[in-house]
Order: C-alpha cells, then sequence, then structure tokens
C-alpha cells in the first residue's frame, strides 16, 4: 500500500522570549486504511504535529505530502478548501458552538464546503442516526454530556467524507466508560480510503490502534510501524 501522507524534516520553533523547539526533524510516513495512535507526555509535539497535518498551523522548516502532492504552506486560502474538503478534525474539549444546536453544529460544517443548506441538514440528520443522537439534534451543547458532544464532534467531523480524520485527545475529559464508546465510534470510522490519526495519553486506547507511534522531545523515537 502506498504512502498517502509523508513528513520530511519538520521542524516547529517558537519564539517568546526565548526559543522553544517543538518539533526537531520529525519525519514520518501514514497510509490509508490504517489508524495511527501518538503517545506522549506533555509538551512531545503531539498536538503541534496535529496542527501542522490539519494545516491550522505551519512548520518552521520541512515539508509535508498528500497523495504526493506538496503542500505549499504558504498558500493559506488553497489550503483552507483543502482541509475542509479532506480533513475532519476531532478536538478534546469538542470546540463545538455554543449558540447552535447539535444538528446546527454538524451541517455548518457541511455549508463550508457546499453551500447546500437542505443537502447539509439532510446528511447531518443521517449523522444523528449514525451516532445515535437524533433525539438530541435541538440541544445547545450545555445540555449535552460530554460524551454526547463528542460523539457530535465526531459526526460533524466526517460530514464530508474526510480522507484525513485527526482527533486530539478526544477521550481525555471523559470516564473510562464513555471514552470507550466514544473511541468505538472514532473507530468504527475507518475505512480503507481513509487515514485516522490520534493522539492520546492513555496506552489502552493507543494500543488499539493499529500503529503505535511514541513521541518524545519533539520527534517519534519508537514505532511498531
Amino acid at each position: 500500500m502506498n504512502n498517502f501522507l509523508e513528513l520530511k524534516n519538520i521542524h516547529k520553533t517558537f519564539k517568546t522570549e526565548k526559543t522553544i523547539k517543538i518539533l526537531k526533524g520529525l519525519s514520518q510516513k501514514f497510509k490509508k486504511g490504517k489508524i495511527y495512535s501518538l503517545m506522549g507526555p506533555s509538551g512531545s509535539g503531539k498536538s503541534t504535529l496535529l496542527n501542522i497535518i490539519s494545516l491550522i498551523d505551519k512548520p518552521t522548516s520541512g515539508s509535508m505530502k498528500f497523495d504526493k502532492f506538496q503542500i505549499d504552506f504558504k498558500n493559506n486560502e488553497k489550503n483552507d478548501i483543502f482541509r475542509a474538503a479532506k480533513i475532519g478534525i476531532v478536538y478534546q474539549q469538542n470546540n463545538l458552538l455554543a449558540d447552535f444546536t447539535a444538528l446546527e453544529n454538524i451541517y455548518l460544517a457541511s455549508l463550508s464546503l457546499h453551500n447546500d443548506k437542505k443537502l447539509a441538514i439532510s446528511k447531518a440528520k443521517q449523522l444523528l442516526k449514525l451516532v445515535k443522537l437524533s433525539n438530541r439534534s435541538d440541544h445547545y451543547p450545555s445540555q449535552l454530556s460530554g460524551g454526547e458532544c463528542q460523539r457530535i464532534a465526531i459526526a460533524r467531523a466526517i460530514i464530508n467524507d474526510p480522507e484525513v480524520i485527526l482527533a486530539d485527545e478526544p477521550t481525555g475529559s471523559l470516564d473510562m466508560n464513555t471514552a470507550k464508546d466514544v473511541f468505538k465510534l472514532l473507530s468504527s470510522q475507518k475505512k480503507s480510503n481513509r487515514l485516522i490519526i490520534f493522539a492520546t495519553h492513555n496506552r489502552f486506547f493507543a494500543k488499539k490502534a493499529d500503529y503505535l507511534l511514541e513521541m518524545t522531545n519533539g520527534s517519534v523515537k519508537t514505532t511498531n510501524v
């Protein structure tokens, strides 16, 4: 199977009162049809790496390819369109819009790509059934449990049928039983034409991935790839 995502010599440095090196020459290849877990202590660079893959952030240096397509990190407009079409993102704190219902939070993600509200609502309702929350469609995030919010966040992430799903500690703020349910839902989104990468502190979930990458001090130190 060909590599779908390739990172080469990625560096990320933040400059405040002093220079902080977060990623230090990280190189890694990822295949479609697989789930990868990123493990490592806080500050090891997991979230920074996911932000660069998602094109939310830019590396200080290095290169990245999706399916042999070279990313130009300076082309913000093109990258925003690419992200909307190809990448779904799930955050630890779900990042749902507080003033919008569960249904609205899901279908708004579709409108960012296709300006067809009727189609977007139809797709969102189907996804609410998938995540077993049809009865909560008119509820606001403040009226939902943590697990329900993460289910909505996953539905939002997959509404555009992305080729890549990135999840940053998607179960980190949940109790173990709820976390298992949410992780099962995330894992069920595995497809032959999709790549899933998630960051976690929990080795129980990390070991359930096809490949486990352990990050230390800004690079991948050990891997079972």
